[in-house]
This record gives structure tokens, C-alpha cells and sequence, in this order.
């Protein structure tokens, strides 16, 4: 498979196992060029999830070479792995939402740490949070909200700051199609802002609706495939 030296993502002979079993991931090789749309796709329990935490830097592979904006992440010092996971932003299948914070304000809190100000904040918050669908539920917490509800709001928290890398593990598990289709749109248009964007998803129909090029990953193995072709209305 084709590597490209100014690849935001790239792996090369990438091997991963837990303990001493066997190895989940063997001699995975791609690269994701700046600013390309991949879905990430293969039945349950091929390693999909393991290849993700391995792009947001969650754990280190037992072989192979990573490298994330041109770097090396296993020679890059440890003091310099939080500015590179601030270029990313997580959709976890979990949520991984803030139960005790406001939707707005789980939000708002990669942009807070990001010291940008709060009339800044706000308005790019609201908008964003209109756009997914949950402008009457900015004050409700995580608790209180629907699972499609509660994955809508961790979607926006992982699109806020503009990631250069958004990687999202099923991101429209839990949504009915009119919402999944407006998702990934809402990627689609990060997309074009020059993310590079990796959608991990069983939702066959919907690769067909919104085609793009996909990595399958099945029994260890990865396999580049060209974008599907469009379903015809």
C-alpha cells in the first residue's frame, strides 16, 4: 500500500497483541493523506477499535512504526504527547461525556482548555450544538439525555476545535438514519476544512448513501477499498 512521507497518519508493519497472545493487528501498513475521508470498516471483533487507540496515541503497538503529523510517536518525548492529542479529536463508542457538566459545557471544555474566550466560546457552541440537533438541550447533563442524544453531544466535543485527525469509533451507532446522514455530513464539512477524518462503522447502507474511500480490517489484515458506489434514488 502506498505511504506518503506528509501523511497525517501512517503505520508501517504494524503489529499489536495483549499480553502474550496473538497478534490482533499483523504487519498493518497505510497512510492517510492530509485533508482525506476514510471509513474504517470489517465485523466485530477484527481489531477495529485497537487500530483506533492506537491513532490517538490511547496505547503503543508491540511493532511497527507510527508516525502522526510527522512524527515518530515512539521517539517523540513524552512531554510532547499532550500537544499531539490535542490534535485530535475522539468520538468514543462510550461517550466518555462529563456526567456532572451541561451539554454546552462538555462541549466547551476542549475550547476552554484551549484558553480561548468565553464570547468565542459561546457562539461557536451554540451554533454547533444547533447544527446537531440539540439547541433545547444545551443545559440538560448527559444523565438526562438519550443515548443518540448523549453521542450527538460527544460528536460536537470531538469537532469543536477543529482537529487536524478526527477519528470516531461507530459515531451513528445510536442515531436513526435522517440524524446519521446529517453527521457525517457535519464530517464531510470538517473534511473540507482539511481534516483528515476516520469513521469506524458496521452501517453498510450508509457508506452507500455517503461513498468514500475504506480501510477493511478483517482477521488482522487491512485492505484499502475505493469508495462504494452511490446508491441511486
Amino acid at each position: 500500500m502506498h505511504l506518503d512521507a506528509e501523511s497525517v497518519v501512517r503505520f508501517e508493519n504494524v503489529g499489536l497483541r495483549y499480553g502474550l497472545g496473538a497478534e490482533i493487528l499483523q504487519d498493518v501498513t497505510f497512510s492517510l493523506p492530509t485533508g482525506s475521508f476514510h471509513y474504517l470498516i470489517g465485523p466485530s471483533g477484527a481489531g477495529k477499535s485497537s487500530l483506533l487507540r492506537l491513532m490517538y496515541l490511547a496505547m503503543r503497538p508491540s511493532r511497527g512504526l507510527i508516525t502522526l503529523f510527522g512524527r515518530d510517536v515512539a521517539t517523540t518525548p513524552r512531554d510532547r504527547l499532550p500537544e499531539m492529542r490535542r490534535r485530535i479529536g475522539v468520538v468514543f463508542q462510550d461517550f466518555r461525556l462529563l456526567r456532572h457538566l451541561s451539554a454546552f459545557d462538555n462541549v466547551a471544555l476542549p475550547l476552554r482548555v484551549a484558553g480561548v474566550r468565553e464570547t468565542e466560546i459561546r457562539r461557536h457552541v451554540e451554533e454547533l450544538l444547533v447544527w446537531v440537533g440539540l439547541q433545547d438541550h444545551m443545559k440538560a447533563r448527559p444523565p438526562t439525555l438519550s443515548g443518540g442524544q448523549q453521542q450527538r453531544v460527544a460528536i460536537a466535543r470531538a469537532v469543536i476545535a477543529r482537529p487536524r485527525l478526527l477519528i470516531a469509533d461507530e459515531p451513528t451507532g445510536n442515531v436513526d438514519e435522517r440524524v446519521a446522514d446529517r453527521l457525517i455530513h457535519l464530517f464531510e464539512e470538517l473534511n473540507r476544512l482539511s481534516t483528515t477524518v476516520v469513521v469506524a462503522t458496521h452501517n453498510e447502507p450508509l457508506t452507500r448513501r455517503r461513498p468514500h474511500p475504506a480501510l477493511r480490517l478483517e482477521h488482522g489484515q487491512l485492505t484499502a477499498l475505493p469508495a462504494a458506489a452511490p446508491e441511486v434514488a
